[in-house]
């Protein structure tokens, strides 16, 4: 089996919820995707996505997905798509860095490896827990109240994860406004549920700790990535007793590795699509189960590809270390793809149909951006 083909599509996928605020004032209304579709010489076809947040988040960009391809087309012509790290190693070659660029490639040879041998992605990550995955809403910031509102529905819907999102400027209430919104989106809160309080990497730790003076004890969250650097959260995370997870900086083998090295974090958000995949995602999940590290596995956004391959990556996680994995097409209006799972109530469970179990709705892709065979 060789790659015999590589099509790149270019798709606009609309934030669900109309404009979404992150810390330091950045806000999206709609993300860039980037989809791959793999075809070998007996005919088979496998998909894949990679859909950075926006190009002011992290050393991501959309445009420069499709560039990294190009870069890589080339070289991957002829690569047999069941030797994962084999082609891993090709695209580290000819493209160093720039894993965002190699996420959709590797997760359409993930799928076209499923499809080959008749089985679901998971299976080939390790198996299947066949355990229900409890999803993460994704709550940006905005009036605390609404935070709180919005927090209900997604509770409404079974969600028992929740990710909320801070980051005022002291022009807009700054470390006062932030502990209000973690309060009240907190408010309601139940036993069995999970809170992510979401920096982004945007705040400075004095700004982090003076929220975390403000906020009323007792309230039951974890930090994730409040800062850019990795010094800051360090310095932060020795100044607090609140657990932290790293998901932005945590972005490939050697910051897991330093991570671990420097008890800098109590958990680690896996996001495949930062990473550069599922191959590199898989080693993740094992390095942070072999040291302790509860997960959960995300991706920045994107569609049901995005999600279907998170998903299958979920849930090969032990339930006990897995704390919630995320929709990606939840938070968008354009549907790619039909993905065979149970999604329902709040939770996830993947099916066993070959690959990664996508039916892709080329009409909405339209034509290629660029062909290579």
């Amino acid at each position: 089996m060789q790659i015999e083909s590589i099509d790149v599509y270019q798709v606009d996928l609309p934030y669900s919820g109309g404009v979404y605020h992150l810390s330091g004032g950045r806000t999206y209304s709609e993300f860039d995707a980037t989809v791959v579709r793999l075809v070998t010489d007996d005919g088979l076809e496998g998909w894949g996505e990679s859909t950075p947040f926006g190009p002011n988040y992290i050393a991501a960009h959309a445009r420069g997905v499709r560039a990294g391809i190009e870069e890589m087309a080339d070289s991957l012509l002829g690569c047999d798509p069941r030797h994962v790290d084999r082609v891993n190693e090709t695209m580290d070659r000819s493209l160093v860095g720039h894993n965002h660029a190699k996420t959709a490639i590797d997760v359409a040879c993930w799928d076209l490896f499923g499809k080959a041998v008749d089985m679901p992605v998971c299976d080939l990550l390790g198996g299947s827990t066949n355990a229900s995955m409890n999803l993460i809403s994704s709550i940006h910031a905005g009036d605390p109240e609404d935070m709180r509102q919005r927090v209900a529905e997604y509770r409404d819907r079974g969600y028992k994860g929740h990710s909320v999102k801070i980051g005022a400027p002291q022009s807009e209430g700054g470390p006062s406004l932030d502990a209000t919104r973690i309060e009240q989106a907190l408010a309601d809160a139940e036993n069995d549920e999970f809170y992510i309080v979401d920096g982004n990497g945007g705040l400075a730790a004095e700004h982090m700790l003076r929220v975390l003076n403000l906020v009323p004890s007792g309230l039951d969250f974890v930090l994730e990535n409040p800062c850019e650097t990795w010094r800051e959260n360090l310095s932060l995370r020795r100044r607090s007793n609140i657990p932290m997870f790293f998901d932005e900086l945590a972005d490939g083998d050697e910051a897991i590795i330093r991570a671990i090295a420097d008890d800098a974090v109590d958990g680690i958000g896996l996001k495949i699509s930062t990473s550069g995949g599922l191959t590199r995602g898989r080693r993740h999940r094992d390095m942070c189960l072999a040291a302790g590290l509860p997960v959960s596995v995300q991706a920045t956004t994107g569609s049901e590809i995005a999600f279907a391959a998170l998903a299958h990556l979920g849930q090969t996680v032990p339930p006990d270390m897995l704390r919630c994995v995320l929709d990606s097409s939840d938070m968008v209006t354009t549907q790619i793809a039909e993905f065979d799972a149970n999604v329902s109530n709040g939770e996830a469970t993947v099916s066993e149909t070959p690959g990664l179990g996508i039916q892709v709705d080329r009409s909405v892709l339209g034509e290629p951006t660029a062909s290579y065979s």
